[in-house]
């Protein structure tokens, strides 16, 4: 029972950090209904940032957290506006080869910055609770608590708020949004910014227990397009539970099977799943 306890608290780990970046991958896919590949790039330089503010100017984890989520929610709506807005006509092709431009050269600049090397974040919170048998380091759960947190954030701000409200709206029917006087422009730019700060917020969180270097979200945004594609492209309910689901997948799949196999299971499930449910366990669209 302990050791399944563990993975349980490992999967709640890793759920709550793919949860964070798929809800940002499936708002822009909401609001552009385009895949944006720059989105792991997004998640890597909040790290390096996270990581930077630390190391090199002495500040304190949170609040280089939050420096960086606002330096990625910036870089996120220059994308929006010098990339992705003057391609919003042009085919579905043209804005994913845009995405993937971005994305390498995004990773070519910290490399070119902070280098090639793998770099470890430190974090004030290295202790290890004992939890009833179960050995809990306080990092693994300040990442389940914040990586919830901002998920019920993000819920109350979609469902509570004027501005939450024209994104699901914008994301429902755009045409219809913008009839009714939604700044389009507006609500795309808020939406890149959002995700941004949650892509930094994921990065921030999980670096201390893994490593910084630049293609590190290369993996991390592969899954979360398993995760959005599996929950439902488009729908916030499919991320946290897409999330969840492969952060569990990969934990007991760890343990109980090999952690050769560990990155697969992913795509073992998406296959599983999207062969029962083509549609994904959610229908699509922000809600």
């Amino acid at each position: 029972m302990d050791i399944f306890l563990q993975q349980v608290l490992n999967g709640l780990t890793l759920g709550g950090i793919y949860s964070l970046v798929a809800l940002g991958l499936t708002l822009v896919y909401g609001i552009l209904h385009v895949p944006n590949f720059a989105h792991g790039a997004f998640y890597m330089v909040g790290a390096f940032v996270s990581f930077h503010l630390m190391s090199a100017w002495g500040w304190n984890y949170w609040v280089a957290m939050a420096g960086s989520a606002a330096c990625v929610a910036v870089l996120a709506m220059l994308a929006e506006r010098l990339v992705f807005h003057p391609l919003r006509h042009a085919s579905g092709l043209h804005p994913m080869i845009a995405a993937i431009g971005v994305l390498l050269f995004l990773e070519a600049s910290a490399q070119a910055i902070w280098g090639a090397d793998f770099q470890r974040m430190q974090t004030p919170y290295t202790g290890i609770i004992d939890l009833g048998g179960v050995t809990a380091p306080v990092q693994r759960l300040l990442i389940i608590g914040a990586a919830f947190a901002l998920v019920v954030a993000l819920h109350f701000f979609l469902k509570k708020t004027v501005m939450g409200s024209t994104i699901i709206a914008m994301a429902q029917n755009r045409d219809g949004a913008s009839l009714v006087g939604i700044d389009a422009n507006r609500v795309a730019m808020l939406t890149f910014a959002i995700s941004g700060v949650l892509a930094a917020a994921a990065a921030t969180l999980y670096a201390p227990i893994n490593l910084v270097y630049p293609a590190m979200g290369n993996l991390v945004i592969t899954k979360a397009f398993v995760i959005i594609i599996l929950g439902g492209m488009g729908s916030v309910p499919g991320a946290i539970v897409g999330g969840l689901i492969i952060g569990f997948a990969e934990s007991f799949g760890a343990y109980y099977i090999s952690t050769d196999y560990k990155d697969i299971m992913a795509f073992v499930l998406l296959v599983v799943i999207l062969s029962l449910r083509p549609q994904g366990l959610f229908t699509s669209g922000v809600r």
